[in-house]
């Protein structure tokens, strides 16, 4: 079996962009573009939505919120643009971005366009252990690793991001922010959730130092040279960016991140190839980061649990987009389970102390 590059494909019912306006604003502003504007749209992702741009030989992406978005600070256009916008001189997998648009009249949201970039993203059933083999699978998982401790080791305020967050107290803003937007977007009650959020408060490390930090760094946010997978193409999906605590960022992607060993339940969930033989464990990552920052974790299992809970509160929040009618995506109709089985998860990794294991 072939790997397969990234895809666009047909424009979902009720996301559709008015084109001949984005074509108007194109031409405007892009110098140069020429030939038909055709729109296509990019199948996966659950947030910002993101099509695919064709005017003759040129290929550009544009990103823009959900539809019904009705969290409008989770889903800053200018805030992605400007990350990128100070990133990708110096940090090769950042996309150059191109174009920055605040004017609703256009598409009635604001969007912005970048540089298209072509690779394969490993998603959850994709590509099976006979393509990617253990030794494969063990250096991506080690060079997944790698690129996150270089984006924490980038000079920030160099890259003109200074002021992008408030790294003082960002971990007790961080559990609190989330404490209260799962609470806000709930659908049902779900204890081990709620249990959770009281441990989270309860529980806060001392603060981890400042970083550049992606927030949702994962393997289906990366694309890979299909040539080589343990080449970093790109990093996608900068809206949740900011300055603050490394460990934090660390910790979203252990609760991305899926093992073998996990729970068929949690299995489904993964967000990428994670489990297959030869991929490091989450005890494995950690340890790998500590290699590489040499900066001790002392308490992964906080981490963990909070990225678990954070999973669980994003994946709530689309979730009630759905149940309140702001969108008809029928993929987000049984998100809940899904949350459910992340409060299952961090209840588990809290009785038994550590972030590997089954249930």
């Amino acid at each position: 079996m072939s790997l397969h590059l990234d895809h666009a494909g047909p424009i979902r019912p009720g996301e559709e962009l008015p084109t001949d306006r984005l074509d108007g604003y194109l031409r405007q502003h892009l110098p140069g573009i020429s030939g038909a504007l055709s729109v296509e749209q990019f199948p996966h992702g659950h947030s910002n939505l993101t099509y695919l741009l064709r005017l003759r030989s040129t290929e550009l992406v544009l990103r823009r919120p959900p539809f019904g978005n009705q969290v409008k600070t989770a889903h800053d256009m200018g805030r992605e643009y400007r990350v990128l916008s100070g990133l990708y001189a110096s940090y090769p997998a950042a996309p150059r971005p191109c174009l920055y648009c605040a004017d609703e009249s256009v598409l009635g949201a604001p969007f912005y366009v970048m540089e298209r970039r072509h690779g394969v993203i490993l998603r959850k059933h994709s590509p099976p252990d006979r393509v990617v083999n253990a030794a494969t699978a063990r250096r991506l998982g080690l060079a997944f690793v790698d690129n996150l401790v270089l984006l924490h080791s980038l000079d920030y305020n160099s890259a003109g991001l200074g002021d992008l967050g408030k790294p003082d107290g960002y971990v007790a803003r961080q559990v609190d922010g989330w404490i209260k937007r799962y609470a806000e977007a709930k659908t049902e009650d779900l204890p081990a959730l709620d249990r959770m959020a009281r441990w989270l408060a309860d529980n806060l490390p001392a603060q981890a130092g400042a970083a550049l930090i992606h927030n949702d760094y994962k393997y289906d946010n990366l694309l890979l040279d299909p040539d080589d997978l343990t080449r970093i193409v790109a990093v996608l999906d900068w809206e949740m960016a900011t300055v603050g605590d490394p460990f934090m960022d660390l910790g979203t992607t252990l609760g991305y991140w899926v093992e073998a060993a996990d729970p068929e339940a949690l299995q489904t969930l993964a967000a990428g190839p994670t489990f297959l033989p030869g991929s490091l464990t989450r005890q494995e990552l950690i340890v790998r980061y500590q290699e590489k920052t040499g900066r001790p974790l002392a308490n992964g299992l906080f981490y963990y649990c909070f990225g678990l809970f954070k999973i669980a509160g994003i994946v709530q929040q689309i979730h009630a987009r759905y149940v309140r009618g702001h969108t008809r995506d029928a993929r987000f109709a049984r998100l809940n389970e899904w949350v459910a089985v992340l409060g299952r998860q961090a209840e588990h990794a809290l009785e038994t102390g550590v972030v590997s294991g089954v249930w």
